[in-house]
């Protein structure tokens, strides 16, 4: 792994860098990016730095340096040749008091570069007990206060599924906890809207872009009855569902596999779209 932090490219990746009071680590005031890496080059980055920003600054930490983090972003990869990998980019209100007021310190910022497997074009998914607050004041955000998204993965891990997904608090569904769901009804592709509370994915704007679908709010179970169900994230690219809470799904289906082959079609010719 290669580790850049506030400028300076470590020699060593476990390398002591936060103070105990960075605000990161107190209480989760922070933002993050995981960004697929193919050969050497970062996929989408501009598309990434633009959330990146946007959900610090719903945060409230409104002066994130771009610029360093794309020196960051290129220190990493520069280190190592990374033929598939993923950049971490995260961003913390830096060092602060230990309770939930935000100190006058400059932020924090990290970059990591690591090497990665293709996860697997099929999984199984489950659905949680708890709920997304579509209202919450980080809807919509990719901040690093993922404690709920380690409890609901880890229920998932228990039951043999690699993603948990949510429903929000008005019963429809949301997202999973890393992921944003693509479902089929009726041969119609369909997705929750952003005001379902999920995030604003990457991926699943590109697949937007490129593939169409509807975006739709509607309960969880029209969903879990679907005909073709799947998920997408930088990490997972479309990867078809073959269970959901048990129920057997084609994986892939025709609307699934057609998803797969645009994918594979525009993620080459486009590295940075």
């Amino acid at each position: 792994m290669k580790t850049w932090v506030n400028g300076r490219l470590l020699h060593d990746p476990d390398e002591p860098v936060l103070t105990a009071t960075d605000h990161g680590v107190t209480v989760g005031d922070g933002v993050f990016e995981s960004i697929k890496v193919v050969e050497g080059r970062a996929f989408a980055l501009t598309r990434h730095l633009d959330r990146l920003v946007s959900s610090a600054r719903g945060i409230g930490l409104d002066h994130v340096d771009v610029d360093a983090v794309r020196a960051g972003i290129d220190a990493a990869l520069a280190a190592e040749h990374l033929a598939f990998g993923r950049l971490r980019v995260t961003v913390t209100g830096g060092p602060g008091p230990l309770g939930s007021g935000r100190g006058n310190a400059p932020c924090t910022l990290l970059v990591s570069a690591v090497p990665m497997q293709p996860l697997p074009t099929v999984t199984d998914i489950v659905t949680v007990p708890w709920t997304r607050n579509e209202r919450s004041a980080v809807a919509g955000l990719k901040t690093t206060s993922y404690a709920e998204n380690v409890v609901a993965l880890a229920r998932a891990t228990e039951q043999g599924a690699s993603e948990a997904v949510f429903a929000n608090t008005r019963g429809d569904l949301c997202e999973g906890t890393g992921s944003n769901v693509f479902y089929v009804v009726d041969g119609e592709l369909r997705t929750p809207t952003l005001a379902s509370g999920c995030l604003a994915g990457v991926t699943r704007a590109l697949v937007l872009d490129w593939c169409g679908a509807r975006e739709v709010d509607e309960p969880i179970e029209v969903a879990e009855g679907a005909d073709e169900v799947f998920v997408v994230s930088t990490t997972r690219d479309v990867q078809a569902v073959r269970r959901w809470n048990g129920r057997e799904l084609p994986a892939p289906g025709p609307v699934t596999a057609e998803a797969q082959r645009v994918w594979r079609e525009r993620e080459a010719a486009d590295i940075d779209p």
